[in-house]
């Protein structure tokens, strides 16, 4: 049976949306059931829907997945939208994860590619301590200083990843090195950026990287 196949009998998917605390409204997936729960955030090349085998793995693994669509984006609105530079998308996230919380969840994650890492490091800094576990960042650091995150770190970058503005290494290795403890750092070879990585022959290891990080105790 092919690999697509089996996952989509895993776990079925509901589309659903919740509101921001600024008046937007997030359109999210959500997979699978459990009291441990992830938030996927999206980079800006992609959707919550391009989570779909990730989501359909760590559903697998007994956690209930949540993909949004930050505002802007998909069926997504909200303040800012239009203005990418500046939008709050970490109140999408913070959202995302109260909606979690208040249906049960007794322990939320963030998965962040990209520009959705920022805003997952943003929204960890303006938390309250306890409500965002753990955050993994993909090809991604926070836009705040990290020094000031409140959750547990698993910064992933391929050495050659590149903007216009030259290497992302050096900067995410700089905010990794603020990032107060428990934090690790994974450097892959290649150049692929963010959820990028998912095509290429990492995408085994960075899988096996995320629900190792996402089930430590």
């Amino acid at each position: 049976m092919p690999l697509a196949l089996v996952l989509t009998t895993l776990a079925a998917v509901q589309t659903i949306s919740f509101p921001t605390e600024d008046g937007g409204r997030v359109c999210a997936d959500l997979y699978g059931q459990g009291t441990r729960t992830v938030v996927l955030a999206h980079g800006g090349r992609f959707n919550k829907e391009s989570w779909r085998e990730q989501a359909q793995v760590l559903a697998s693994k007994g956690f209930q997945v949540l993909a949004i669509d930050f505002r802007g984006f998909g069926c997504s609105t909200g303040p800012g939208q239009g203005d990418f530079d500046n939008a709050p998308f970490e109140k999408d996230v913070i959202a995302a994860v109260h909606y979690l919380r208040g249906h049960g969840a007794k322990s939320v994650s963030v998965v962040g590619g990209s520009f959705g890492g920022a805003a997952a490091g943003d929204a960890s800094i303006k938390s309250s301590p306890g409500e965002i576990d753990r955050i993994v960042f993909l090809g991604a650091a926070p836009n705040l200083s990290a020094d000031k995150l409140k959750s547990r770190s698993l910064f992933i970058v391929a050495r050659e990843d590149r903007n216009d503005s030259g290497a992302r290494l050096p900067g995410i290795r700089a905010q990794y090195e603020m990032a107060p403890q428990p934090k690790e750092l994974i450097v892959l070879d290649g150049s692929a950026h963010a959820q990028f990585l998912f095509q290429t022959d990492q995408n085994t290891r960075v899988m096996q990287e995320i629900v190792r990080f996402l089930s430590m105790p």
